[in-house]
């Protein structure tokens, strides 16, 4: 018995060759990824995103092995702030001890929220206090709610950056 090729079933085979295709390919792609992972040592770093300046790239300061150094954390960037009428354009930072990792980290992951108390604080002020801005009052402020996040450590100082109020 001899089968005719109808033209549904051209197009069926059309499909189940790119199938067979597609999954060809991704399993060449996981050999590879396997062969590499055996060939290389056990202590190398990470092929993509990673190495020496990768901590750098996502804004958190590298944390070197000697103590009593400190740097200064600035991942949370420059904040546009629509205030009442205006704008504020801040970037925040402040300096942490170096060689504690964990609360590096812990900052490093609390950046967004960061953000967010800074956004908060600054659109809740009122039209009057923009002209007579207190900036030591923001920071006292800023810094309490900070605190308030962190469980491993205390940021010491806030710095503020790039501070412009546009009418």
């Amino acid at each position: 018995m001899k089968q005719e090729l109808t033209p549904k079933t051209k197009k069926l085979m059309i499909i189940y060759r790119v199938e067979i295709a597609v999954i060809i390919v991704l399993v060449l792609i996981l050999a590879i990824g396997g062969l590499v992972a055996l060939i290389r040592p056990p202590d190398a770093g990470p092929l993509i995103g990673g190495g020496k300046n990768s901590a750098e790239r996502r804004n958190i300061s590298p944390v070197p092995d000697n103590s009593g150094e400190t740097t200064v954390f600035t991942g949370i960037g420059r904040l546009r702030i629509p205030v009442a009428g205006a704008a504020v354009v801040l970037s925040v930072s402040f300096p942490h001890e170096a060689n504690d990792r964990p609360f590096a980290e812990e900052i490093a992951s609390r950046t967004g929220e960061f953000r967010s108390i800074t956004t908060a604080y600054f659109s809740s002020l009122p039209a009057d206090k923009i002209t007579g801005f207190d900036e030591e009052a923001a920071k006292t402020e800023l810094l309490s709610q900070f605190n308030a996040l962190l469980r491993l450590g205390r940021i010491e100082t806030l710095f503020f950056t790039d501070l412009m109020i546009i009418q």
